[in-house]
């Protein structure tokens, strides 16, 4: 097969769109240096482009651009910045066909996928929009009949969001969409492997009305900038979409300054699958949790755990759906997974297949991977998955389903959360009293029953234990955003 996939010959509708330069306090800049770092296309390695390698000169004048954004943007109406965020969203969907194929260009995943998450990530603009007009407090009863107590909500102030390559759209509306809406201006650092999706939506933010200085963007890569951002008193919030192992970096950098943090981290999820199941039911969402974006997923299914009685069938099932998926660059028509983001995440997702070989693991079924190029990963499914294999206790964060097999559900739920990690947990029962057992018992902030899908704009989305703090989305993705004052007022005549 021979494909191209470069910015130069995808076809824009609004070119303008393409941008390769930073975003401060409204205007497009270069780094002070001219550094540059280069942008490469997954599928084949191409050259898409560079953009400013900013470092902490450029950090420092985002966050007095933000600064100095900030009392007229708190001092505006929630309709005024509803009304703006409004515009943004709609020229988001205006736009769902260049972004996407943006998208497809810089990460990877098939066009289809893209589009989806492009629009997917407006829901969490037309979502905070709306909830902005809700961020009311409320009265308090005094113990005092001359004394009246108000508790009143207040944006937080400047917020920093640090966002990761795999969902480049969605982790940038998802942070970013809360903290417009409560009056906080954001300062926003990509991930260096996918920086122009970012830019486009910030393109369309501007021309949507936002003020500059209310939303900015710093490209380059992120040791400097997130050590700048830290450090800042300025900056009051700091939100973080990636690796446990980064998130606790900036923990302990945040807490010289005491921010607010929230970190969104690593995942290690079980898919429980018991023997009272819906089997083409699990293997439908098992299908979607699984291998989404080629498995690249904090939420996707690591672990699938299935009950003996139904564990051969559950796997006979599942392995003619993964044959059926197709290996593929995402432009090309008829691609259901694409590219790795990387050399060094297909060494990884190789070197866990070949450890669980090495353990006792049957490689049960493989899709097709006619892909020369190294950062293909044909979906596999591996039988007799144990606790010693390193797809146990790591994320493995490619498309393999390792199957683990179960007897009885105490077990079931003891392997599920034999983990340090507690994002997500996924079971199948149509046993209702199972249904409540198993949930209230399972280590996760967030648990699905007989479904595949849990991120959406009005649910609160995050983890416990090493995946994390805080919660983005819904009530509680605003909340993020807000500070609560008592203000008491004492001596009342009346």
């Amino acid at each position: 097969m021979t494909f191209q996939n470069t910015l130069s010959v995808v076809k824009l509708e609004k070119a303008d769109l393409f941008r390769q330069a930073a975003f401060i306090g409204g205007d497009w800049v270069s780094a002070a240096s001219g550094a540059t770092i280069p942008v490469d296309d997954p599928a084949t390695g191409a050259l898409l482009g560079t953009v400013p390698d900013c470092g902490v000169a450029e950090t420092d004048q985002a966050i007095a651009a933000a600064n100095a954004a900030f009392p007229a943007w708190r001092a505006k109406t929630a309709g005024e910045r509803a009304a703006i965020l409004e515009r943004w969203h709609a020229l988001v969907l205006d736009n769902v066909p260049d972004l996407a194929r943006i998208m497809t260009a810089e990460q990877g995943k098939p066009l289809a996928e893209s589009e989806g998450e492009i629009r997917y990530a407006a829901t969490f603009i037309k979502w905070f929009a709306e909830e902005g007009r809700r961020a009311s407090g409320h009265d308090v009863l005094a113990p005092e009949a001359n004394r009246r107590i108000f508790v009143m909500k207040e944006p937080i102030g400047v917020a920093a969001a640090i966002t990761p390559w795999n969902f480049p759209a969605a982790m940038i509306t998802r942070k970013c969409a809360p903290a417009l809406a409560a009056g906080c201006p954001v300062i926003v650092k990509p991930s260096d492997f996918t920086p122009y999706t970012a830019l486009a939506l910030v393109r369309l933010a501007e021309l949507a009305g936002l003020p500059a200085g209310t939303i900015n963007v710093l490209t380059g890569r992120p040791e400097a900038i997130g050590s700048a951002l830290t450090a800042s008193p300025v900056v009051r919030k700091l939100s973080f979409t990636g690796s446990t192992r980064v998130g606790s970096l900036l923990l302990r950098q945040c807490a010289d300054t005491v921010k607010r943090t929230s970190l969104e981290l690593g995942g290690n999820a079980p898919l429980i699958v018991f023997d009272d199941a819906d089997l083409d039911l699990a293997v439908q969402s098992a299908m979607i949790s699984k291998f989404r974006n080629a498995g690249q997923t904090c939420v996707c299914a690591n672990r699938i755990l299935v009950q003996d009685s139904v564990h051969d069938a559950f796997a006979e099932k599942l392995a003619k759906a993964v044959t059926a998926l197709r290996v593929g660059p995402g432009d090309v028509a008829g691609s259901t997974v694409g590219p790795l983001i990387n050399a060094a995440a297909a060494q990884k997702v190789q070197a866990h297949v070949d450890d669980a070989l090495s353990h006792g693991a049957t490689l049960y079924a493989s899709a097709e991977n006619g892909m020369a190029y190294e950062r293909f990963v044909a979906p596999v499914i591996l039988t007799g998955a144990n606790s010693n294999m390193l797809l146990a206790s790591e994320e493995t964060f490619g498309p393999v389903a390792p199957l683990f097999r179960f007897t009885h559900e105490e077990e079931a739920i003891d392997l599920a959360n034999a983990t340090e990690y507690g994002l997500a947990s996924y079971f199948y029962t149509d046993n209702i009293h199972r249904a409540f057992r198993v949930a209230e018992r399972l280590e996760a902030g967030m648990v699905a029953l007989n479904t595949g899908t849990i991120a959406m704009e009005m649910a609160p989305f995050g983890g416990v234990k090493m995946s994390g703090l805080g919660r983005e989305g819904g009530r509680a993705g605003l909340e993020e955003y807000l500070e609560s004052k008592a203000f008491h007022i004492g001596g009342l005549k009346l």
